[in-house]
């Protein structure tokens, strides 16, 4: 039998022992809870956009950082925010650049992009770009924040985006109701639509709305510019349409965005599936669409210009590529000699005269 003193020595490496045992078990069973707790439990990877788990928690990865509208030191742009719809919260960021009190300028609407689900009008990357752009361009931009799927899928992001284009026609008009800065300012017989990925998405979708519905007043859209627009689908179009695996995971994703209510080979997609007729009522006089070469929805951007330039639409389409470079590279390397080159074609195309 061991004596009392030898006890006593080992109790403390016993204890030690045991607490680590139980400490593992712990950690086991926990692992385990986790495993079976739907806030821990993947719904839809939507990497590097964001994740949402069974529970219906969504975390963003990115976009959700915001900055707040100011005077802008280096472009002398001005910025203020307002609220469009409050039961929706659709509102937008207004850019105003520096010029004569007298002068009336271009209206501009722009979609920011992020896939349908992160970003918004208020975060610094869109915010130091329309900043640049509106100085640039000489214009009135009106930058939407509509909401973002999968809280809100498609058509949401549609809906949100038509109601603010009518907010605008609204606010640009003499009297009660009239935005300052519009009404004083805006010129609508130079009213532009721009957006980049899903908001150049958008802003085809609302022009060829535009063109079947008509705008209030009696209005027309001047132009459209398409940057880097997210259209895809099961057209074969390219390598990546032949691509099971891509267009496997293509059709997942817009499921994911418009919750199942449209497929992939939808319109809103795909406008290459369109019918012939609806090309020609697309609402606007002229259309610019930009592509980046190293972009894997490039494929479908040249397709749908190809497209608007064969179909009955009587307007004027104008192609900008940018060789070697990603998908909306512009908004990551606006001082880049590329991205400065790119938004030179945007400021011709809305200053043109015509």
């Amino acid at each position: 039998m061991a004596s009392p003193s030898r006890i006593l020595i080992l109790l403390p490496l016993l204890f030690l022992l045991l607490g680590s045992h139980c400490s593992t078990g712990a950690a086991a069973r926990r692992q385990l809870l986790r495993a079976g707790d739907p806030s821990s439990q993947v719904k839809f990877d939507f990497s590097p956009f964001l994740i949402e788990y069974k529970n219906g928690r969504v975390k963003r990865l990115m976009g959700t950082n915001v900055v707040a509208a100011s005077s802008d030191a280096l472009t002398g742009v001005t910025s203020r925010d307002v609220t469009i719809d409050p039961s929706t919260g659709v509102a937008a960021r207004l850019y105003l650049p520096s010029f004569r009190a007298s002068t009336r300028v271009p209206v501009l609407v722009y979609f920011h992009g992020g896939a349908f689900v992160v970003e918004s009008a208020f975060t610094p990357i869109y915010h130091a770009y329309l900043n640049t752009l509106a100085a640039r361009a000489g214009v009135v931009a009106v930058s939407v924040n509509y909401r973002l799927a999968p809280e809100h899928p498609l058509p949401a992001a549609y809906d949100d985006s038509w109601a603010a284009l009518k907010w605008v026609l609204a606010s640009a008009a003499a009297g009660s109701g009239s935005d300052p800065w519009l009404s004083q300012y805006g010129d609508l017989s130079r009213l532009f639509l721009a957006g980049d990925s899903a908001g150049g998405n958008i802003a085809h979708n609302l022009a060829l709305r535009a063109g079947e519905e008509g705008l209030d007043g009696g209005a027309r859209i001047k132009g459209v510019a398409l940057l880097d627009p997210y259209f895809q689908g099961r057209s074969p179009v390219g390598a990546d349409s032949t691509d099971p695996a891509y267009l496997q995971s293509a059709a997942r994703t817009w499921n994911f965005i418009c919750a199942g209510r449209y497929p992939i080979n939808h319109p809103y997609a795909d406008p290459l599936l369109l019918p012939a007729s609806s090309w020609q009522h697309l609402g606007a006089s002229r259309v610019l669409v930009t592509v980046s070469g190293q972009d894997r929805l490039s494929p479908w951007q040249r397709a749908y210009y190809a497209a608007l330039r064969g179909s009955a639409w009587p307007g004027e389409a104008e192609l900008y590529e940018t060789p070697g470079e990603g998908h909306v590279y512009f908004l990551t390397k606006l001082s880049s000699p590329q991205a400065l080159a790119e938004m030179a074609k945007l400021v011709a195309f809305i200053n043109r005269d015509d």
